[in-house]
């Protein structure tokens, strides 16, 4: 937690969040993972069919699902919960980041024949 609160600082923290074409970008060469942070009546009314699906309440019973050796983009709607899931998980060690326009902002970004960027 040290560390976090040291990136606390408005020059350091764009180092919390990723902007989609650049996750985008990770995900396809495989150097990240996505993981979906919403609850479970979330993912059943509609779905991400690439990532992980961790609610972030979860999240500390699941550890050992999460790769050690890529970064982590934690995402849920807009942003709210998956940046307090990348507090903690950064907290544990992880190398992570929040999708910074959430699933919204990336299923918008993919829509049409935009959805052929991502390798799954």
């Amino acid at each position: 937690m040290q560390n976090f609160i040291k990136d606390v600082i408005p020059s350091q923290m764009k180092n919390m969040r990723i902007e989609i074409d650049e996750f985008i970008e990770l995900y396809n060469e495989g150097k990240c993972e996505l993981v979906d942070v919403r609850v479970e009546a979330e993912m059943k009314v509609w779905q991400v069919n690439f990532g992980l699906k961790i609610p972030a309440p979860e999240l500390p019973a699941r550890l050992n699902e999460l790769p050690k050796d890529k970064l982590i983009v934690v995402a849920c709607p807009k942003a709210d919960r998956s940046n307090m899931a990348r507090t903690w998980l950064a907290a544990q060690g992880f190398e992570v980041k929040y999708l910074s326009s959430g699933l919204l902002g990336l299923m918008d970004h993919l829509k049409g024949g935009k959805a052929k960027m991502i390798k799954i």
